[in-house]
């Protein structure tokens, strides 16, 4: 895995590395030595699957609260995203900054979302399938959202969405 800074701090691309032959490729998306080296907590509490069947899905802007913050290793496992993080960390000095990219089922990439960032992400294709690894279980008591379109953070998404539910579509705007 080849780990690059997104300007954000804490906040990671991972590459995978994949060995080629004649039967395919092969790569690790987790390794816990690697991990703690780079600073990042190597307890896995949680693996979730969003499945998304239309273009233009948008899942996001989520996040837990203290005590059950929680870092994320995002990876679209099938088709594509373009995946968003936004700092809430207030004493940051990328506060309310946020950093995209587009994960997909080819480019080997994921990213590492470290404690106190949201997360969301938009369908780029349908059929759309993406993975998460938590290091918390999820808590409905200390969940919470901020608006994908809020303008405290200017986020600049390459469509409007198509689909998006209601909670996530009504939240008011941001107050820091």
């Amino acid at each position: 895995m080849i780990f690059r800074e997104t300007g954000l701090p804490g906040l990671l691309l991972i590459e995978l590395e994949a060995i080629a032959d004649n039967r395919g490729t092969f790569a690790r998306i987790f390794d816990s030595v690697e991990w703690e080296a780079h600073g990042m907590p190597a307890r896995v509490a949680q693996r979730s699957l969003s499945r998304n069947t239309r273009r233009g899905t948008l899942r996001g802007m989520h996040y837990q609260i203290a005590p059950h913050e929680e870092t994320k290793l995002v990876r679209c496992a099938r088709g594509a995203i373009y995946d968003v993080a936004v700092d809430l960390r207030p004493g940051s000095s990328t506060y309310c900054r946020w950093f995209a990219t587009e994960l997909s089922e080819t480019n080997d990439l994921m990213l590492f979302i470290p404690e106190g960032f949201a997360h969301g992400f938009l369908t780029l294709v349908e059929a759309t399938e993406v993975e998460y690894q938590m290091s918390v279980p999820y808590s409905p008591d200390h969940a919470r959202a901020v608006r994908w379109d809020d303008p405290a953070f200017g986020i600049t998404w390459p469509e409007a969405p198509a689909v998006i539910a209601d909670r996530d579509r009504l939240l008011p705007d941001f107050n820091p």
